[in-house]
């Protein structure tokens, strides 16, 4: 019962996240730190640290809030003190990022040269600029299991499908490249939505909320396997 009510508390935090990703203000202006309070990203949005990228845990990595921009950070990224406008300047935790800005110094580790990975883009960012993203479950190998998460085909990377733990995390925990692949339905007299990404012998099973959204996956998906990286190419096709 306790595994069954943890299973269900995961996916109510998923149909949340969604609904907030979807309706929460757009994030300051830079011009605005420090001016204005943000909005804060709910901590039920993101597994890891909105700075570092490093995994939240309950004992030594702990969420914290940026008071200046809103992210969840972990305490070591959120070790500064910066006056806040709109707070009557008093003396506020922050980022080390909004640190730099409102008070123009410097620290020793800086990372805004390091560059970013395959997997390292963050899933607001991506999902803004997508094909096509939402929740997915994507099953284990014997199909009685598997990982809620967050999937994202980019527009300036077409070809692939990003997994995220959550919808706002910075960094993806996996990639499939899609060319290649065959999309199949697997049609279930119960109420799920599968279906599959299949090569040789490698077989994804996926889980869609609906109906509507498992088709809109295939079609998407398909688009990405041929190869077809912009909707007007798959019209020609079409119309040859």
């Amino acid at each position: 019962q306790d595994a069954i009510d943890r299973k269900e508390k995961r996916s109510e935090t998923f149909k949340t996240a969604v609904h907030g990703l979807e309706t929460d203000t757009p994030a300051l202006k830079t011009e605005e730190l420090g001016r204005r309070a943000p909005q804060w990203v709910r901590d039920n949005l993101v597994t890891m640290c909105m700075r570092c990228r490093e995994p939240f845990n309950a004992i030594t990595r702990r969420r914290h809030h940026c008071r200046a921009c809103g992210y969840v950070v972990c305490a070591r990224c959120s070790d500064y003190k910066a006056e806040l406008q709109y707070d009557g300047n008093r003396p506020n935790r922050v980022c080390q990022e909004c640190f730099i800005f409102l008070t123009g110094h410097t620290v020793l580790e800086d990372r805004e040269g390091k560059h970013k990975g395959i997997l390292e883009k963050g899933a607001a960012e991506v999902s803004s600029r997508s094909l096509l993203c939402s929740s997915l479950q994507l099953l284990d190998k014997n199909g009685k299991g598997g990982t809620r998460g967050w999937f994202v085909i980019p527009q300036d990377d077409p070809l692939v499908l990003y997994i995220y733990a959550a919808p706002q995390d910075v960094r993806a925990h996996t990639s499939i490249p899609l060319l290649g692949y065959q999309v199949r339905d697997v049609p279930q007299s119960e109420s799920r939505h599968l279906f599959q990404l299949a090569q040789s012998r490698q077989v994804f099973t996926f889980v869609a909320d609906t109906e509507e959204l498992k088709q809109r996956w295939m079609k998407a998906m398909a688009r990405s396997a041929a190869g077809i990286t912009h909707p007007e190419e798959e019209e020609e096709e079409e119309d040859a």
